[in-house]
Parts: structure tokens; C-alpha cells; sequence
């Protein structure tokens, strides 16, 4: 009898402690916005468009996408900083996120202490593309003209403070070189200069290259890849010319701080899940990026390392966004 009274207590305690955990469990919001601090059609929104209905079927809730552009995606993000800490509004980022952190001296937020980073969703280099009109074929011999013409070659960006902007400095240093920066409104202006020959060459995206490939107003010459990349094995790592020179750009979705970690783990496990899914796979092969498997403590980790590394790039340059 005593035996038999012992195993239902028991049975009466398992069954309230796992009531009790189930409450305690933080519920999936019935509606999650995911944020987008840039235009409709670009790269990060077609990104998002492509997660939110498997985000939604995964979770079993809405998931809606909600462009908020301006100031290099600072507006964005800020509404999300400021949002619920629920999981009802998120944001999806680039690295972006941290090259306008690391080059405008105020921001209405802190973009270390005032997110969580929930999953990073894929990485992928730049490449180095140069204009047919210069006789370059390799980033070597763009490099030893450079060596030999000091100030006189120069490079096009989406602007001051833009990742190609800081990731094309850091070569100048790495290689050695006076190279000049020409800023542009964005890289779409900044490739048309390219395939006119008005400058030599440009760090961008794969997707804004693609186009121009085919007249043969331009060539692809290396990648910023710190090796060969699965993406471009025809193409050389800079760091074969450059050593130690690497460089990449990713896509990550985020959440204001606070955001209890429990739904930061289902939100981080079901993102990975997608981002190796076959619809986002297919878009994200067109930049080259590659899905990640980080842990949001990883991405954090990451969005620390590359904050500092821009903002210390930034200051010995007094590069300063517009």
C-alpha cells in the first residue's frame, strides 16, 4: 500500500512539474513581423519573403514581412530595438547592420546591447570585379599597377561607410596601396561606372555583377573568400595575392534584447532548419552565400568580432557615413 501510494505521488509530481514547465515556456506570438530596414525587391526583402510563410508554418502563426527603409537600414532596425520583447517583431539584417554601427558616430540604439541575434542565415564573399576597358586580369596585376601609379587607379562602392567602401580600404592596407575611393548611390550606379571603364574596379555582391557579365563590360578576377569557395571555383581567393585578407558579407535575423531565451532557441533551430530549405537555398546560391548553423550565442559572438573590426578600421580612417 505504501508502495503504491509513493508511485502516485510521484506519478501527481511528474504530472505538475511538467504542467508547471509548459507554463513556463514562453509562447510563439500569434502574428511575428519581420522587419526589413531596406526597399522592397532588394536582396535582404526577397530573403525575408522566401522565410516568413516557412517561419509561419514551422511556428503555426502569421508571419508577415514589413519594409522600414532609410539611413542605410538604421530605421529598421531602431523599430525593432524599440519593439515587444515577445518575438512578435523581428529583424532581418545584413552586414550592414554592423558597417553603419562601426561608421556613423550616433545612433538611436546600441547594436551590441540592444538586440539579441537569433540566427545568421547564410555568408558569402564579395567579388572582385574589374572593367574590360583596363588591360587587369588578375587582382595581382591590378594590384602591382596600383604599386607603380600610386592615387591614380580607383575603386567605385554604395558609399561612404559601405561594407564594399571598408572592406576595399582594408585591402588598400593589406596590399599595400594608394587606391581611390569613389562613392556612389548605391552599387547599382557604381557598376554602371564599372562597365563604362570610368573606374577600375569594385568589391560587390555576385547578384550585382550577374547582369553585366554577359556583354563583357566586365570580369570577375578573385573572390574575398579567405580560400577557394564552393560557389566561384573558377575564381582566387584575394588572400592568394593578399595574404590573410578575408572578408565576407552575411544575412542574420535579430530580436530586441530581453526576448526570453527559450523563444530565441525555437526561433534560432527553426531558422537553420529554413535557411537550408530548397526555396531559400535557391536564392541564396545567386550571391553565393552559404546557409549557416550557428547557435545564437555564435552570431553573437560574430556581430561582436565584426563591429570591432570595422569600427577600428573606421577610426584609423576617419571614414564617417553620410
Amino acid at each position: 500500500m505504501k508502495k503504491l501510494m509513493c508511485k502516485t505521488t510521484f506519478a501527481v509530481c511528474y504530472v505538475l512539474l511538467l504542467a508547471a514547465s509548459s507554463h513556463a515556456a514562453t509562447p510563439v506570438p500569434k502574428q511575428i513581423k519581420i522587419i526589413v530596414p531596406f526597399s522592397a525587391g532588394a536582396s535582404n526583402d526577397s530573403i525575408a519573403r522566401v522565410i516568413a510563410p516557412q517561419l509561419g508554418e514551422k511556428l503555426k502563426t502569421s508571419v508577415i514581412v514589413e519594409n522600414r527603409a532609410g539611413a542605410a537600414g538604421v530605421i529598421g532596425s531602431d523599430y525593432v530595438a524599440k519593439a515587444a520583447k515577445d518575438g512578435s517583431v523581428l529583424l532581418l539584417n545584413s552586414s550592414t547592420f554592423v558597417t553603419s554601427a562601426a561608421t556613423q558616430p550616433t545612433l538611436p540604439y546600441d547594436a551590441i546591447k540592444s538586440f539579441v541575434p537569433i540566427a545568421m542565415i547564410g555568408q558569402g564573399p564579395l567579388v572582385v570585379a574589374v572593367s574590360s576597358e583596363k588591360p587587369y586580369q588578375s587582382l595581382g596585376e591590378l594590384l602591382e599597377a596600383a604599386r607603380a601609379h600610386p592615387k591614380t587607379l580607383n575603386y567605385g562602392s554604395a558609399g561612404v561607410g559601405s561594407l564594399a567602401h571598408l572592406a576595399s580600404t582594408l585591402l588598400n592596407d593589406a596590399a599595400k596601396v594608394d587606391i581611390t575611393h569613389v562613392p556612389y548611390k548605391g552599387s547599382a550606379n557604381a557598376a554602371a561606372d564599372l562597365a563604362g571603364g570610368r573606374i577600375d574596379f569594385m568589391l560587390a555582391n555576385y547578384s550585382s555583377m550577374a547582369s553585366l557579365l554577359p556583354t563583357g563590360k566586365v570580369r570577375l578576377v578573385a573572390t574575398t573568400a579567405p580560400g577557394k569557395h564552393q560557389a566561384f571555383p573558377q575564381l582566387p581567393p584575394a588572400a592568394q595575392t593578399v595574404p590573410g585578407y578575408d572578408v565576407d558579407i552575411w544575412v542574420g535575423v535579430f530580436a530586441p534584447a530581453g526576448t526570453p531565451e527559450d523563444l530565441v532557441k525555437v526561433l534560432n533551430r527553426s531558422l537553420v532548419e529554413i535557411s537550408r530549405s530548397r526555396q531559400l537555398t535557391a536564392l541564396l546560391d545567386m550571391d553565393g552565400t552559404v546557409p549557416s548553423d550557428m547557435s545564437s550565442a555564435e552570431f553573437a559572438s560574430r556581430v561582436v568580432q565584426d563591429l570591432g573590426r570595422w569600427k577600428a578600421l573606421a577610426s584609423q580612417h576617419g571614414i564617417t557615413a553620410n
